[in-house]
């Protein structure tokens, strides 16, 4: 007796080095429209295209984001950097998610919270396209990080969230395939220490940043401190938080309201 279409599907994509082949297949199975669209489907797995791709959807924060080949795949530790930004907005508040890929950070805090003003913008085409189909009625934006946001921000927002790109340029090529071959390499390299695109992030965004407000930013903890310095340079009072379970760091910087004192 042959093996059923699923096995022989966990099969191959075991064969292929997919960890978690039996929820692949799964995924695999209930997205595909025809038999002849799930195998290549399965093909492309194979071949080594991230699951995300193949599907054309990512899950983060319970929501089913799209991204489209070629764009980064937001990251479920990610969800610990929304999750923060979350406990510190509130309600109307202005939000802009800065180097936003798929837009997967503006949608979940637009299905957290109520009446937010949210904005978004990127430097790579393809995932500003796909953030417009992931955040209808925000503003999103092409470009390099604040250049292309509406001046009437300027002094507005009251959080910000940027998901930079901080992977040390001579450890690019240590990145699994899925990623170091199937993203943007703009979405990964953050220079010779990884930190170069946060520093240029952090010297801009206090005249963005409303008093009071925050700018979040996802980095690594042996680079933590490096960021420290470089949000207490640029005039943020910052901290860490830190989360075990998802291994994930964010570095946090708070615009002094006005009239406060150092």
């Amino acid at each position: 007796m042959s093996p059923s279409p699923r096995t022989a599907i966990v099969t191959r994509l075991r064969a292929a080095g997919c960890v978690f082949a039996e929820d692949e297949a799964q995924l695999l199975i209930s997205t595909a429209r025809t038999p002849a669209d799930l195998d290549a489907m399965v093909r492309r797995r194979v071949e080594g295209l991230p699951l995300e791709h193949v599907l054309g959807w990512a899950e983060f924060r319970g929501l089913r984001v799209a991204v489209d080949p070629g764009v980064f795949v937001p990251r479920r530790r990610t969800e610990f950097l929304v999750g923060e930004a979350i406990a510190l907005a509130r309600a109307g508040a202005v939000v802009v998610d800065l180097c936003c890929g798929s837009g997967a950070a503006g949608a979940a805090l637009t299905a957290a919270l109520d009446r937010l003003e949210v904005h978004a913008a990127d430097i790579d085409p393809a995932a500003v396209a796909c953030a417009r189909r992931n955040l209808p009625g925000a503003g999103v934006y092409e470009g390099d990080l604040f250049e292309p946001l509406p001046a009437m921000l300027r002094g507005r927002v009251d959080v910000l969230v940027a998901n930079v790109p901080y992977v040390p340029t001579e450890e690019v090529e240590l990145l699994p395939a899925e990623a170091r071959v199937h993203e943007a390499r703009v979405a990964l390299d953050g220079g010779a220490d990884g930190l170069d695109v946060l520093r240029r992030v952090v010297r801009e965004a206090p005249a963005w940043l409303a008093p009071g407000g925050h700018l979040l930013v996802e980095t690594s903890e042996r680079q933590a401190e490096r960021a420290v310095e470089a949000f207490a340079a640029g005039g943020l009072v910052p901290r860490v938080a830190v989360s075990d379970e998802w291994y994930a760091t964010v570095v946090i910087g708070t615009r002094p309201a006005a009239g406060a004192r150092g």
